[in-house]
């Protein structure tokens, strides 16, 4: 299964709370810090919510 590597590069802060929680579930919360997943539908959709947060790459 293919992986994907994400880095948040946008802060949190004035961010709505939907936003705020999808971040702490991928693992995020800091800015510059990255996270790898398996890539899953589930894990696409939350990556869509929060796109202009965060930077993607195939790993």
């Amino acid at each position: 299964m293919e992986k994907i590597k994400i880095t948040q590069i946008r802060s949190l802060i004035k961010r709505p709370k939907c936003q705020k929680d999808t971040m702490k579930a991928l693992g995020l919360g800091r800015m510059h810090k990255s996270v790898s997943h398996k890539t899953t539908p589930q894990i696409l959709g939350m990556i869509k919510k929060i796109n202009h947060l965060v930077v993607t790459e195939n790993i």
